[in-house]
């Protein structure tokens, strides 16, 4: 497997393009209109917020995929098209657009939305742009998607890679928003992802489901579940390898390839979580069961006095055996073992659940990197998980104390 320029169009036969439309109803700067299409109809797997207010883009994009069939995707930043009495009407409006100037079935267009709950929306701003965002679309045009599909984000989320499945070379590539509003199951972000590999929508499904289930259903930022996270998946089979019908070693080699494009787009939202200084990746290990291993994991990467504790460069060890404590798993806190790591080194600070000595100035130097893992130890089984997060810093208050206005 190899790293590619290219994002979403990295895979043959997709175009990719990103306009500025006004979205919000005033002059900007910011692209907030993105389209992806592929030159024939996919093979479609998604997977959707957990939150019970979900924005309309997911009830359309959900009626639309029925059929496990999708051939372009459409998506404005500014506004998330949520509780609004019209939202049905401007998702579906937004399909019709792009599938009249692309000349396909509505049906075959997934929409999404990100942006302000509740704000009024209109479909002028589409029906204004549609040309020109379908006009422009072109074969390198992922970096303008990417911008386009940004909120709060700080940078863009695009990733590709190429791969064999025999002696046929395969691609995946992705772009992803998020950074705010994140937390499992499907954190607040919208995530696309493109491929050439030929798959049954069976075995497409099945994969989706499970890579989704170890990666970004493993990232929280804030504690808050969005209403419009959608991953999509889009593979429209023009590599022309043996189409991949049941779990074989095809199945494996493309869920492998699948998996490092999610966990390469869990880590960056994490990252560049609203405000954060500081990617933090908690890692569970010898747990008695998958379930431990997750649960402990994620209490951990979510404890706000935790996260705190990691922006003030405080090797606060206590709060991760309080996280630890009030995770729903079954535990024996006396077997715990903790250390913290990072460019900078690493150091046990726990050990069969009780404080151990160490210094204070080399865990300084640890936790001054933008990156820190956390090693939970917990001595009693063979499962181990990951999960990801980031600290919680001034700036979070900040930007979430006036995102609407």
């Amino acid at each position: 497997m190899q790293e590619i320029e290219g994002g979403v169009t990295a895979p043959l036969g997709f175009k990719a393009n990103g306009v500025i439309a006004n979205i919000k109803g005033h002059s900007t700067t910011k692209k907030d209109l993105a389209a992806i299409v592929s030159q024939v109809p996919c093979t479609c797997a998604a997977t959707y917020t957990q939150n019970k207010v979900k924005g309309a883009p997911l009830t359309v994009t959900k009626k639309h995929l029925k059929n496990g069939q999708a051939q372009a995707i459409i998506c404005n930043s500014g506004n998330a098209n949520t509780c609004n009495a019209n939202g049905i009407e401007i998702a579906e409006g937004a399909c019709d657009l792009l599938a009249k100037e692309l000349h396909m079935d509505p049906s075959d267009v997934v929409v999404a939305s990100t942006g302000v709950i509740g704000q009024p929306m209109t479909l002028d701003p589409f029906e204004k742009h549609i040309h020109e965002l379908v006009s422009g679309l072109k074969e390198d045009g992922s970096d303008d998607a990417a911008n386009a599909i940004m909120t709060t984000d700080t940078h863009k989320k695009e990733y590709a890679v190429a791969f064999k499945i025999g002696d046929t070379t395969c691609h995946i590539g992705a772009i992803a928003k998020g950074s705010g509003m994140i937390h499992p199951n499907m954190a607040t972000m919208l995530a696309f992802v493109t491929s050439d590999v030929d798959i049954s929508r069976e075995m497409l499904e099945m994969m989706v489901h499970d890579v989704v289930n170890d990666t970004f259903n493993m990232v929280s930022v804030d504690g808050d579940t969005s209403t419009n996270d959608m991953l999509v998946v889009m593979c429209n089979g023009l590599a022309d390898n043996k189409k991949i019908v049941i779990k074989d070693k095809h199945y494996q080699i493309m869920k492998e390839a699948l998996y490092y494009i999610c966990e390469s787009l869990s880590k960056g939202i994490a990252k560049d979580g609203e405000g954060a200084t500081k990617l933090l990746t908690c890692n569970t290990h010898n747990a008695r069961t998958l379930h431990d291993a997750k649960t402990v994991a994620k209490s951990v990467i979510t404890s706000s006095l935790f996260k705190a504790a990691m922006f003030g460069k405080d090797a606060n060890w206590g709060r991760i055996l309080c996280a630890i404590g009030y995770a729903p798993a079954d535990i024996d806190i006396t077997k715990v073992e903790v250390s913290l790591s990072s460019a900078q080194g690493s150091i046990i600070v726990c050990k069969n659940g009780a404080g151990v000595p160490f210094s204070e100035g080399k865990a300084l130097d640890i936790l001054s990197e933008d990156e820190i893992v956390i090693d939970i130890d917990l001595h009693d089984g063979d499962y181990m998980a990951t999960a990801w997060g980031c600290d919680l810093t001034y700036d979070y208050v900040k930007i979430n104390g006036d995102y609407r206005t």
